[in-house]
């Protein structure tokens, strides 16, 4: 669902830089057993069409890319760990840890589509977080502006765990996007399973596997 945000975001509490709790007050669920889940990754991402532009977001949480099929997990855990040097550098020059992570990519609907970065913002009960730092992984993202169907990718740092085992809404531009929501109950319901897929690999320690 996404709805312009004219007076919507009147009376939300603008986060500075710094001053959002990390990962220890976001709730969420018990870290599960990579190499069990099934998503792909646009099943784990929010898409907001915001004129010229298509944005997809989706968290670099190991609690959700835990939940993406192995290959799509390697892919994606990869990208974070290349990039672990710049994140750590970019974190501490704003002054903050690496608390949320989120690959941002803006897809061109349309020639000479431009962007403004710093203009996505996580809404998360009823506060507004801006990115703390933006570590970008395509050339084209510092250009600020796209050819038709041309991408431009980047990391998101927030000062804020992502909490993708509940409610939150993405805002660009005027517009915001509750998705997440959908989002949310195929996350679940895939969790669950690969918890059962992983106790099901254990081996029997009633009946031990034969040497």
């Amino acid at each position: 669902m996404i709805r312009t945000i004219a007076g919507v975001l009147w009376g939300l509490s603008l986060i500075p830089l710094g001053a959002a709790t990390g990962q220890g007050g976001i709730a969420g669920g018990d870290l599960p057993p990579p190499g069990f889940g099934s998503l792909n990754q646009d099943q784990i991402s929010i898409r907001l069409t915001a004129g010229d532009l298509e944005i997809r977001f989706l968290p670099l949480d190991e609690r959700a890319l835990r939940l993406v099929a192995p290959d799509g997990y390697e892919s994606l855990h990869g990208l974070t760990v290349s990039r672990q040097a710049q994140l750590d550098s970019a974190a501490q020059a704003a002054g903050v840890a690496v608390s949320g992570l989120a690959l941002v990519s803006f897809f061109a609907l349309r020639g000479d589509a431009r962007f403004d970065p710093e203009n996505l913002n996580l809404v998360y009960r009823n506060q507004l977080f801006r990115p703390a730092a933006i570590v970008p992984v395509t050339a084209s993202f510092s250009g600020r502006q796209l050819r038709v169907r041309e991408q431009a990718a980047a990391i998101y740092i927030f000062a804020v765990a992502i909490p993708v085992f509940e409610h939150f809404e993405l805002s660009y531009g005027g517009l915001q996007s509750s998705s997440w929501d959908d989002v949310l109950q195929r996350i679940e319901r895939e969790r669950i399973r690969v918890l059962s897929r992983a106790q099901a690999d254990k081996p029997d320690s009633a009946n031990p596997r034969p040497q």
